[in-house]
């Protein structure tokens, strides 16, 4: 059969941008029309099967022909068949449902109650020993649900969680934000960490004021426990003179551990060998651990769970 463009007014085979768009809208609706004909070559058993009147199935058809400005089919009668043009069109329409069908799977399995997944976000500080124990403990009532997680510091989740990438992180500070909702949990004091043969190190406790004239070490800017550092030295009364910036409280340990300055950390999940770690006395040094998630934004059955769990657990998130 001759291929003869359609008269009829039809969508531009424009490479626009805006075009491309309009002809995925108009045509999406009905690709699994045409597979279903496209299979059965036969548009009664086609309806039948779909479960649509004949009459959609047809003019659906046709529009499809006038859209693209190609036959598709070849009509015999009360059957069809496929012309070259529409056996093109049928491997990619079938490799796009098939690709739907899989996304759709996916998100279907994401969000089944039992089995489905949950993406959480938490402090590189809460990886060692708080987040395994909370996921061992929520994992005792629900032991099929899967976890996307990553470790990352407060900003970067944030913007993450924004981005749609994350259901919910734990952090510090406890954001307030547009368009965040935050629930503080808990809260964890801070030392002052000073090398091991430190003229401080014989002491157990320390105003943050006596610190005044040290180096310290610290998490880089934008880091939550930076903003933290920041604050209660200002609120000791001094700027802290900082020589090394980091991106992990460990490796600050072991910076404070070869002499090269003192910080303020939460305790290690793991006692540091070459370090002593003193108690804070002024001004109060802790920080306020939260979970965040968007505002607004609906809740799978597994994240509601999770979420549920988290906020049970306000005063005794921390080991």
């Amino acid at each position: 059969m001759v291929h003869q463009p359609s008269s009829q007014a039809r969508l531009s085979p424009s490479s626009d941008t805006e075009d491309m768009a309009e002809m995925s809208r108009v045509l999406a609706p009905r690709l699994a029309y045409f597979a279903g004909v496209a299979r059965t070559e036969h548009v009664t058993r086609a309806a039948q099967e779909m479960n649509v009147p004949q009459s959609t199935l047809s003019r659906s058809m046709a529009r499809l022909e006038q859209d693209l400005g190609v036959d598709l089919f070849a009509r015999h009668g009360r059957t069809v068949s496929l012309t070259p043009a529409g056996r093109t069109f049928l491997t990619s329409v079938e490799r796009a449902l098939a690709e739907v069908e899989r996304a759709a799977e996916e998100v279907r399995a994401d969000a089944d109650p039992a089995t489905g997944k949950v993406a959480f976000g938490f402090l590189h500080t809460m990886g060692a020993e708080t987040v395994p124990g909370l996921l061992q403990a929520f994992r005792a009532d629900h032991p099929r649900v899967r976890f996307s997680l990553v470790q990352n510091y407060g900003e970067a989740m944030l913007e993450r969680l924004r981005a749609g990438e994350l259901d919910l992180c734990l952090t510090s500070p406890v954001p307030d934000a547009p368009g965040l909702v935050a629930r503080r949990l808990d809260e964890q004091k801070l030392r002052l960490v000073v090398p091991a043969d430190h003229s401080l190190a014989t002491r157990r406790r320390i105003r943050l004021a006596e610190a005044a004239d040290e180096t310290f070490v610290t998490l880089e800017p934008g880091y939550g426990m930076r903003r933290i550092t920041d604050d209660l030295c200002q609120e000791a009364g001094f700027k802290p003179r900082i020589a090394f910036e980091g991106e992990e409280a460990e490796t600050l340990r072991g910076l404070v551990a070869a002499g090269l300055g003192v910080a303020l950390l939460p305790p290690p999940a793991v006692p540091r060998p070459g370090v002593v770690e003193l108690t804070v006395t002024a001004p109060r040094a802790v920080r306020e651990i939260g979970v965040a998630w968007l505002e607004g934004h609906p809740d799978t059955p597994p994240v509601a769970a999770f979420k549920r769990f988290l906020l049970s657990r306000r005063g005794s998130l921390l080991p």
